[in-house]
């Protein structure tokens, strides 16, 4: 489990005039929960989330740090700005070490770039697969290597390197296609 560390602080307000006026000093509003507790509405400096995230992604458990207490959390959901794309409000979900979680986790198709047939096509279908486990089992990625693919192989979930990790529950389906590499179209292999 890779952890990192982010300093918030108490919002104040709530309100699109509050949030409108910290996003245009580059402070980000949030909000961390967690189940049987209240919702604790949060800020944080962009530059120093995009920091954490950068490092972090979404599977990795973060040390926030709100004056002189330490939560683990993980980042829930981003919420962007569909013309823009920035971002306009962070959900964490405050972690209890000692119960499973939910998560998405980011599909990596290792040596892509590498793929030995070629010409080729790698079509992936699924970007992330939902998983179920501790905390401290969190994986970063579920990877693959298609770098020895022909025309017509695909990988399906329960090919990926963390559907064979007792540690964790896959709930994405295990037959579910996850790349599959095809011929480029006008080639014909007769």
């Amino acid at each position: 489990m890779s952890t990192h560390n982010m300093k918030v602080d108490s919002r104040e307000g709530v309100g699109s005039n509050v949030v409108k006026k910290l996003r245009y000093d580059h402070i980000l509003p949030g909000v961390v929960y967690k189940r049987g507790q209240e919702t604790v509405a949060i800020q944080v400096p962009e530059a120093d989330f995009m920091k954490t995230y950068k490092a972090a992604g979404s599977t990795s458990v973060i040390n926030m740090k709100k004056k002189k207490k330490t939560y683990p959390v993980i980042i829930k959901e981003i919420q962007r700005d569909p013309v823009k794309s920035n971002i306009l409000h962070i959900d964490f979900l405050e972690l209890d070490l000692s119960e499973k979680v939910k998560l998405f986790v980011p599909v990596n198709l290792l040596n892509k770039d590498n793929i030995r047939l070629q010409p080729s096509v790698l079509a992936q279908m699924l970007e992330h697969v939902e998983i179920e486990c501790l905390p401290a089992d969190m994986p970063n990625t579920a990877d693959v290597d298609v770098a020895n693919m022909v025309y017509g192989d695909s990988f399906f979930v329960r090919d990926l390197d963390i559907a064979k990790d007792s540690k964790l529950t896959m709930l994405t389906d295990e037959d579910m296609v996850v790349c599959s590499l095809l011929e480029p179209s006008g080639m014909s292999t007769a």
